[in-house]
């Protein structure tokens, strides 16, 4: 029920940054729950990965490159959900921050466990 709990908030994160963010399209709610499916599927075993292969760039930048990676994930999970598009990387990059920002929100108003 947890899992189903979290999928619903990300869902509901990333129409909000598809809201706010030009370039970065979700057509609707189906799309919007299979894209964050696929985004905490990415985020569990690719972003990891790019973590560690990034990590002197990383450090290079205290860490502002993760926003990079972060960016990047996105991309991928928008390339393979139809109905979520990211047109570019700089929306990639703004809606990468916007979700970090709203996930933060969201941990402080619901505990850390929430998370997502």
């Amino acid at each position: 029920m947890e899992f189903l709990a979290h999928l619903v908030v990300s869902a509901a994160l990333l129409l909000v940054v598809a809201y706010a963010i030009r370039g970065f399209e979700v057509d609707g709610a189906l799309s919007a729950l299979l894209g964050a499916l696929v985004l905490g599927l990415a985020n569990a075993f690719v972003r990891p990965v790019l973590v560690v292969l990034s990590l002197p760039i990383t450090l290079l930048t205290f860490g502002l490159f993760l926003l990079v990676v972060n960016a990047l994930v996105l991309k991928l999970s928008a390339a393979l959900v139809p109905g979520f598009r990211i047109r570019g990387f700089l929306p990639a990059l703004w809606g990468a921050l916007l979700l970090v920002l709203l996930n933060l929100l969201v941990a402080h108003f619901t505990g850390p466990g929430w998370a997502v």
